[in-house]
């Protein structure tokens, strides 16, 4: 039995925010996509919920920053941490230029349902879900497409250019014959959720302590929480049972004693196994990979969806008008891994430097010198405006250009397709 075969301008693997947003872009400009997303929702718990001011302004340019706004979210003007006790305001967001000067803290499930809400009024965006691409079709080695498993069984989506945006673990990476080189890392994640309690502090990032790294991520009435462990140490930890990791996120954070007690059963308990890892190419003809599927990044500094989000953008910016005349240039597929990759290798040396210093708070040792408080209070005002900066904007921001004539809206009522 023959599979079902479709032609479009570009297929995307993977349904995150480097996917939704690059399947928009390409829409709003005429052009016919297809996302293919292989779970049947966007609801996963633990994934990167930060969208950054030059995501926000982003959303500016799109027409789209209001909509956004009144969804269920935290904005956030300051980030404060506490290190062995005393609290330091690292980043101050007022400094930036308004009306972007706040970070949100949106569930990514909600930020996904937004954006497949406004991509499918275009005609020309197609969102797939449970459809999960399995291979490449390749021809007189170029990539031409991608071979996929959905609910009606196989199918092909044939494409001038194919992109991965399906992550870490990304299939179509492996099957273009694209190895990342592996840079190592000291420390893993676990990730719980645990609800506020009665008079809670100020919003604060992370507590840090001699004991261990707890980040509480405000998600209104509960913290999605997470403590950074020794690389490997998960195995050791869980057979020391519940109760010394519970008496591990008080030490660091002594505010949730009260409610630290929910967690029942590891299963509440999520690893992440902390990577970061490059591409050293990223494009073969044909088809290109961009966001975790190019360079898995640290939760550090909470950047992965932001440098994923300006993938999409400088991708469209490089090669939409091409696609509209059926091609994509290798010529230009290789400029925007050199425009893209120099921010990235920045970022993740500053993340592995990062993760020297939270190695630290695995191993007992006293986290800050004790000459770095008055140091860092010295240099708040400078400190908080560069920070801010680096992190609420970035090292090189994309921004949208002015579409190609937009696609149509859909009517009222007409459906994409599922």
């Amino acid at each position: 039995m023959t599979a079902e075969t479709s032609e479009h301008d570009c297929v995307i693997a993977g349904g995150g925010p480097a996917g939704m947003v690059l399947g928009y872009l390409l829409a709003r400009a005429g052009l016919k996509v297809a996302v293919l997303e292989k779970h049947g929702d966007f609801f996963r718990d633990f994934r990167g919920d930060t969208v950054h001011p030059s995501t926000v302004t982003l959303l500016g340019e799109l027409g789209l920053r209001e909509k956004f706004l009144q969804l269920p979210l935290t904005r956030l003007s300051t980030m404060d941490v506490v290190v062995d006790g005393q609290r330091f305001t690292l980043v101050d967001f007022h400094s930036l230029r308004g009306p972007d000067n706040f970070l949100v803290l949106a569930p990514q499930w909600d930020f996904l349902n937004f954006l497949a809400g406004e991509a499918a009024a275009f005609p020309t965006f197609e969102l797939h879900m449970e459809t999960e691409a399995t291979g490449l079709i390749v021809e007189q080695d170029q990539v031409r497409g991608v071979r996929a498993t959905g609910p009606d069984g196989g199918r092909e989506f044939r494409a001038t250019l194919t992109v991965a945006a399906d992550g870490r673990a990304s299939v179509l990476r492996a099957a273009a014959g694209l190895v990342p080189d592996e840079y190592g890392v000291p420390i893993d994640v676990l990730w719980f959720g645990l609800p506020k309690p009665p008079d809670p502090p100020p919003v604060t990032l992370a507590y840090v302590s001699s004991r261990g790294m707890v980040l509480t991520i405000d998600r209104g009435d509960r913290y999605q929480s997470g403590m950074v462990i020794e690389k490997g140490g998960f195995d050791g930890l869980e057979k020391a049972g519940l109760g010394a990791l519970r008496d591990r996120i008080t030490y660091a954070a002594p505010f949730l004693k009260t409610v630290v007690g929910t967690l029942q059963d590891w299963d509440q308990v999520k690893l992440l196994s902390v990577r970061i890892n490059r591409l050293r190419r990223w494009h073969r003809p044909g088809f290109i990979a961009i966001g975790d599927a190019a360079h898995a990044m640290s939760p550090m500094f909470g950047v992965g969806v932001n440098f994923a989000i300006q993938d999409a953008v400088a991708l469209v910016n490089a090669i939409a008008g091409d696609l509209a005349a059926g091609t994509a240039p290798p010529e230009k597929l290789a400029a925007l891994q050199r425009r893209r990759e120099m921010p990235v290798k920045i970022m993740q040396r500053l993340q592995r430097a990062g993760h020297r210093v939270l190695a630290r708070a695995t191993s007992g040792s006293r986290v800050a010198p004790r000459w770095l408080p008055p140091v860092l209070r010295l240099a708040s005002p400078v400190l908080r405006r560069v920070t801010a900066r680096f992190v609420g904007v970035g090292i090189r921001p994309e921004h949208v250009e002015p579409a190609a004539p937009k696609a149509r809206r859909r009517r009222p009522g007409q459906r994409s397709l599922t």
